[in-house]
């Protein structure tokens, strides 16, 4: 009996031991992943920013709050993609102007590393984009060099360079910067007595965007706790003269949001550790004591052999 209790033991332990490198190398790899049922509302703001008004037909400098709320489309989420909403609404606190714009963003991307996938109806505003690099996250194990990160603006993606390590709220972040080079993103017709210009009639104006992008990221789970947005809109007669600002902005995430985005991160990385670590080596300590145990018992001569 003790020499089968021995066995089962031993088999026991061996079956733990080899447990225990399964989870942490090729289970946890397949259980830490994007949610497919993402749901979050974040906040920033932009003082002094400028804007040109279609309501008043000049440019306004204001403080502007920005509401950008994400939600996932679980019925889409398939194989290694989740897919997800974005709506962002910006409201001019000082002049009262409320919904000055409002942009939708439906993107996929792989849930595993936060890479695009072009499938599942990707827009901006309803016009189809092609997806590349980093939509929402960066990759489980961020790495310091420099990632392409979609900017949904120019319906391109742009370097993000690694640019520090930095701590947000006590939480050890990896800082990136993007740069975006000037980029017509639109094309219209304006009149030209609103531009500024001696002219009668309309004339084409192109809107063009450049801008600098900046995330804090937490190198384990991949997720951004921190953005600022230095938005820089003009609009441009063909002639390449710049005639009136379109949108010129610096936008932050707000203290609150920023805690919250903390606290969630801090609450994935308890579970990554689980995972990664605490149950491999729970796994791999009864492991090597149920082999011990078998050893033990197998060695120790029962009554029979007295």
């Amino acid at each position: 009996m003790r020499r089968l209790v021995g066995v089962v033991l031993l088999a026991a332990g061996a079956f733990f031991i080899v447990l225990a490198p399964l989870i942490k190398f090729q289970a946890a790899g397949k259980l830490i992943q994007a949610p497919a049922d993402q749901y979050g509302i974040t906040y920033l703001t932009a003082e002094n920013a400028q804007y040109f008004s279609l309501q008043d037909l000049k440019v306004l400098t204001g403080t502007l709050d920005i509401t950008v709320t994400t939600r996932g489309d679980v019925a889409q989420a398939k194989d290694d993609h989740v897919v997800w909403d974005q709506f962002t609404a910006v409201n001019d606190v000082t002049n009262a102007r409320p919904g000055i714009t409002f942009t939708q963003f439906r993107s996929a991307f792989n849930k595993y590393d936060g890479v695009g996938v072009n499938c599942c109806g990707a827009n901006v505003d309803e016009e189809p984009v092609q997806l590349e690099g980093q939509i929402y996250l960066f990759p489980f194990g961020v790495e310091k060099k420099t990632y392409k990160v979609f900017n949904s603006t120019t319906h391109k993606a742009f370097d993000a360079t690694f640019a520090g390590e930095d701590t947000i709220n006590g939480l050890p972040v990896y800082k990136f910067v993007q740069k975006v080079p000037p980029t017509v993103i639109q094309t219209l017709s304006a009149p030209a007595s609103v531009l500024g210009m001696t002219e009668t009639g309309d004339v084409q104006v192109d809107r063009v965007y450049d801008g600098v992008n900046t995330f804090w990221v937490e190198p384990t789970t991949g997720a951004p706790v921190k953005q600022e947005q230095q938005r820089h809109e003009v609009l441009k007669t063909k002639d390449g003269v710049e005639r009136k600002p379109a949108f010129v902005a610096t936008a932050v995430m707000t203290p609150k949001s920023v805690t919250d985005l903390v606290g969630t991160v801090r609450d994935n990385l308890s579970q990554i550790t689980l995972v990664r670590t605490t149950i491999p080596l729970v796994s791999l300590i009864v492991g090597i004591a149920l082999v011990l145990g078998g050893v033990l018992l197998l060695r120790v001569p029962s009554s029979r052999d007295a």
